[in-house]
Order: C-alpha cells, then structure tokens, then sequence
C-alpha cells in the first residue's frame, strides 16, 4: 500500500483523491453559487426590469466603492474591457450609471451611480438583506460574522491575495 503525501494513510487517486471536507465544500458551493445565480437575476429586475443579472454586481461595486475607471472595474470582475464597457453603456443607457472627467487624469473617466440608480440599487440590496436577517434568525451573530470572514477569505484568495492577509470584510453587495 502507497501513503499519501503526509504518510498519514493510503495515498488517493481519482476522484477519491480530495478529502471528504473538500468534497462537501464543492457540493455546497455548486449548491449556493446556482442560487446566487438566480437571485442576482431576480434582484437585476427588481432594479430595472432590462438590467442583465451580472450587472447586479457592478452596481454593488460602485455603490461600495464609488467612481471607479471601467479598467479598474474590469480588473476587479475578471473580464475584458469590451465587456466592461458593454455593460456600462447598458446601466448608462438605462440611466443607472454615468460617467464623468477623472480629476487625477483627465484623459480617463470615471464610472459611479447616478441618484436613481443608488436608489434603486439600495432598495432591492436592503431588501436582500431583510431576507437574510430573517433567514437567518436562529443563527447567532457570532455564526454570521464567521461566515462572513470565511467567505472574505475564500473571495480574498480566489483575487490571488496572499492566505494569511486579512482585510476585513468590504463588500455591501
């Protein structure tokens, strides 16, 4: 018999090979990225009836972080400048987002919320969050707060931060 890397037991292979915690963590995470999936649908129309649900995210960013260049943008969301700018120019077009002078650089532009699209966005964000605290009203606010710092880390890591850095939690998506 072969043992593993750490000698602790016979080594896997295959499918065998992720441990059984490893295995349920994927489960979960397919189980809870198909309904954050659908939800990020349901509450792009409850913004605008025409917004795409992967701009649900986008407005989420600019309401967190303010005006933002669409590179910067593009580089937080993983995706290529046309994209960027393709789904800008729809949350320009519906009159969510505008876009104005960059003051440090006046070739650039910056991307931020216009006010209907903050007051939109805001609605449907606290009205998510209702649904949570409701949701999870039996949890203790200890368990919530470890969530939290555990999916910051997981979203940390998966940006190619370093395992150990620790920022705390940013996002009011």
């Amino acid at each position: 018999m072969h043992t593993g890397p750490t000698g602790n037991g016979p080594e896997r292979t295959g499918d065998d090979a992720a441990d059984p915690e490893f295995l349920a963590l994927e489960r979960e995470l397919a189980v809870f990225l198909r309904r954050a999936r659908a939800s990020s649908g349901e509450m792009a129309r409850e913004v605008h009836p025409e917004l795409e649900p992967a701009a649900y995210g986008l407005l989420a960013r600019l309401d967190d972080a303010g005006g933002r260049r669409a590179t910067e943008l593009a580089a937080y969301f993983g995706v290529g400048k046309a994209t960027m700018s393709r789904q800008l120019r729809a949350l320009e077009e519906l009159g969510l987002v505008a876009r104005e002078p960059d003051p440090a650089d006046g070739r650039a532009w910056l991307v931020h919320l216009t006010d209907e699209g903050r007051d939109r966005f805001r609605r449907v964000r606290d009205a998510r969050r209702a649904r949570y605290v409701r949701k999870l009203a039996d949890w203790d606010r200890a368990e919530v707060a470890e969530l939290a710092r555990l999916l910051h880390q997981l979203n940390t890591r998966a940006e190619g931060g370093e395992p150990g850095a620790r920022r705390g939690p940013q996002s009011s998506a």
